[in-house]
């Protein structure tokens, strides 16, 4: 979401700012410690309540930013389990915690830092500037009032300044991380070779024997889980909208009744010198100095756009030569506002006061107001009407969905015909799947339906499943076609996967024995007669060529003495050997990489920091936590 932009991107931040949506607004400030909402509190922060209202409001955001990152795999039910929820519980606590040590502190947020973080998101500018409309749109879709936006971002920057305090105060020594490049950067020299597994084919012989006990000893990974077919329904308010389209009359009836959500607003464009007054002691220098500049301005009209170079304080438009771009009511401070909606195109500058101090406004253009066209607006009209035809249906229509899959328990064909929808069929489902194999089951993907399929009703009285809502909006019906209970695979079918399996592993211990044998034998100065690879080099940060087990080995070696020999068991059963002939540093250290390094290495410290000092708040307060609460929500 564009608000994500208003965010400091420091990763300290992070650790409990996840569960933060950064709103905004300037109007109706709300004190961010008042507890707000109703119903049974969740947790408790000393004297200060986290109700039910605000873990839901923190619990539904959290799902719209896993819904955003993992768009069509995500799974609301797969989220939605106890240890979820205490996290979010537990954010929120943490959250609460550092708000009234800020309170205890005394820290917050000005309505200049509010002003400040508005005027940097570019989401809500139009031509680079701050969009009235923009903002009131983001509003809408946030579902937030502008005392909630302004509550909200209040909490943010406070948050963001405890947080500084004691993140961003880490120190790391120049010593330390000298030390850390010079063993990052050091390279050996090696040389590889390799004992396969498949240098000992001829010696492994498996007997049935060996293959009964493996089966005995491993019976649940030949194990076959229970599963189920079924036939399923789906009744969604986006199926009903594919089936809605408004007719001509009901679009021109709309756009008739509600002209005033297509005016385009009348607009101006301004150009500004701004002479900045700090504090009552410097109003009366300030407008001397802005009535000094107007004179110049007034003798030489033309010469406005330099003078706003030369004088305008105004870092955003001074260089653009005072040019504001085209805005609309609203966008401005006021008095700002006022005047240059009182201009005509032919007034002369004139001089005006605002909170930042002394304007000298120029009048450069104006766009019309004016109703934009049915043509322009008919998909926008079609689209709300066609939303607003489906919710209706939808919520006609779910109960009375609910009701006949219950009613005609012993097939889903009428409600198919009844609803117009179409019978899907799925295949082989298994009763308990894992996070990844539910991801990939679609809509079926839902643990609540699967309970509902494998419940003795569907299986053993073939019964419709109950109504589950899968989604937001969106029912799903299944009837159980076909059944699998659990059993055990035959002997027979695999005994010669376990005869492959017991062979792999004999063939790789006899290449490990032999492996380390032959290191032992150079490790104690045995002549080295074994045939090396190339020789190559590798390092801690370039470990590209050989695997992490032999990287760990590589560099825990004795180097005092070379050449150096170390072994590692590989992938496949390989086994490694090793030959360290040569250890360097580099002569220099790249600057920009010490200054990242230092910079990575203070975040780290200032993770630790944090989490200790978050830690200790912990401690010293009282905190409750209605576990008995938090599981109700589950039932």
């Amino acid at each position: 979401m564009f608000f994500d932009a208003v965010r400091t991107n420091k990763r300290v931040v992070q650790i409990f700012l996840a569960l933060i949506t950064l709103p905004f607004a300037f109007w109706g400030v709300d004190s961010y410690v008042r507890n707000t909402g109703a119903g049974t509190d969740l947790a408790s922060v000393g004297d200060s309540k986290i109700t039910m209202q605000q873990f839901d409001q923190a619990w539904r955001a959290q799902q719209d930013r896993m819904r955003q990152v993992l768009g069509a795999n995500f799974r609301p039910e797969a989220m939605n389990t106890p240890a979820a929820k205490l996290a979010v519980l537990n954010s929120l606590v943490d959250q609460r915690l550092l708000l009234l040590e800020a309170a205890k502190g005394r820290l917050g947020a000005s309505d200049d830092q509010l002003r400040g973080v508005i005027s940097k998101i570019p989401a809500l500018q139009d031509n680079g500037q701050f969009s009235l409309a923009r903002y009131q749109a983001a509003l809408s879709a946030q579902g937030m009032s502008q005392a909630q936006f302004e509550a909200q971002l209040r909490q943010d920057l406070t948050l963001q300044q405890i947080v500084s305090a004691i993140g961003d105060t880490a120190i790391t020594s120049n010593t330390v991380v000298d030390e850390l490049l010079r063993i990052q950067a050091e390279e050996r020299q090696i040389a590889e070779s390799r004992i396969t597994p498949e240098q000992f084919a001829g010696q492994v012989k498996i007997d049935a024997q060996a293959v009964q006990k493996y089966y005995e000893e491993n019976s649940r990974r030949f194990a076959v889980a229970e599963q189920a077919k079924v036939e399923y329904v789906v009744l969604s308010l986006d199926g009903m909208l594919a089936q809605v389209k408004p007719g001509d009359g009901e679009v021109s009836a709309w756009y008739e009744t509600h002209k005033e959500r297509y005016q385009q607003a009348e607009e101006r464009r301004a150009s500004h010198i701004l002479i900045l007054a700090n504090g009552d002691a410097d109003q009366a220098t300030a407008k001397a100095k802005a009535e000094e500049v107007l004179k110049e301005v007034q003798k030489s009209p033309a010469r406005f756009a330099d003078l706003a170079r030369q004088y305008s304080q105004d870092p955003g438009s001074a260089e653009k030569g005072g040019d504001l771009g085209f805005f609309g009511r609203g966008m401005m401070v006021k008095p700002f506002e006022d005047s240059v909606f009182k201009l005509r195109e032919d007034d002369s500058p004139v001089l005006v006061q605002s909170e930042f101090g002394y304007h000298i406004i120029k009048l450069t253009g104006i766009k019309a107001g004016q109703q934009r066209a049915l043509a322009d607006v008919r998909p926008e009209i079609e689209e709300e009407l066609k939303r607003q035809a489906a919710s209706r249906q939808f919520a006609d229509s779910a109960e009375a969905f609910s009701n006949l899959v219950y009613e005609q328990s012993d097939s889903l064909q009428p409600v198919a015909e009844r609803f117009k929808l179409q019978t899907r069929q799925s295949g082989w489902l298994p009763r308990s799947p894992t996070p990844e194999a539910l991801a990939t089951m679609g809509q079926l993907g839902n643990q609540k339906i699967l309970a509902a399929i494998f419940s003795d009703d569907s299986l053993k009285n073939k019964r419709n499943t109950e109504v589950v809502e899968i989604a937001p909006n969106t029912l799903l019906a299944a009837r159980v076609i076909d059944y699998r209970p659990a059993s055990t695979k035959p002997i027979e079918a695999v005994r010669a996967d376990i005869e492959a399996a017991l062979k792999a592993t004999e063939e790789a211990a006899l290449a490990r024995t032999a492996g380390e044998a032959k290191l032992g034998e150079l490790q104690q100065g045995t002549q080295d007669k074994v045939a090396w690879g190339p020789l190559g080099n590798v390092s801690r940060q370039d470990a590209r060529q050989v695997p992490p087990g032999a990287l760990k080995a590589i560099f825990r070696a004795n180097v005092e003495k070379l050449p150096a020999y170390v072994g590692a068991e590989g992938a496949g059963g390989n086994y490694l050997l090793y030959k360290i002939s040569k250890v360097s540093h580099p002569e220099k250290v790249d600057d920009s990489r010490r200054k990242a390094l230092q910079r990575e290495y203070a975040t780290i410290l200032g993770q630790e920091d944090f989490a200790a000092y978050l830690a200790g708040l912990r401690q010293r307060s009282k905190i409750d936590i209605n576990r008995s609460a938090l599981e109700s929500k589950e039932r």
